[in-house]
């Protein structure tokens, strides 16, 4: 055989090669590679979808948070208020109950004197008109007792 004509079969047989392959392989590879970079954008275009709702997501907690924060401080005041007000209130109570039972016992103890102070009255008398009894030796009648007595009370 002849190079030349070899050369040309050769050149022949590579531009069908080519042609079919052009005509029938590279398409479809042309095609996957196509939807293969559509993918890959797709996940890209995700991936910064994602990015920003994470941005977002952790923007949104932190104005949660912190709204959440104002709340229990809010919360605690109030609490602390209401504390301090029973408290107050409390010792108000209190007060107002030690001076209550200061008064009940000054006035027990300003009854009690009362009735102490009855109470020698009668003994006093009782012992002036026995020992009267004694020095007089004599009986006094009952009536007469009596008005004695009463006021001999009222003298004392």
């Amino acid at each position: 055989m002849n190079l030349n004509a070899t050369l040309i079969a050769q050149i022949v047989v590579f531009l069908i090669f080519v042609w079919f392959t052009m005509r029938f392989v590279w398409p479809p590879i042309v095609k996957a590679l196509d939807e293969r970079a559509g993918k890959i954008a797709d996940g890209l275009a995700a991936a910064d979808r994602a990015k920003a709702d994470l941005a977002h997501a952790g923007k949104k907690a932190a104005d949660e948070l912190r709204q959440a924060r104002e709340s229990a401080a809010e919360f605690r005041a109030g609490a602390e208020k209401q504390a301090s007000q029973l408290l107050e209130d409390a010792r108000a109570e209190a007060a107002r109950l030690v001076a209550a039972a200061r008064e009940a016992a000054e006035a027990e103890a300003g009854v009690a004197a009362q009735r102490a102070k009855e109470a020698l009255r009668e003994q006093v008398a009782m012992l002036a008109v026995a020992g009267a009894e004694r020095i007089l030796r004599k009986e006094i009648n009952q009536q007469t007792h009596a008005e004695l007595l009463s006021q001999l009370k009222a003298e004392l």
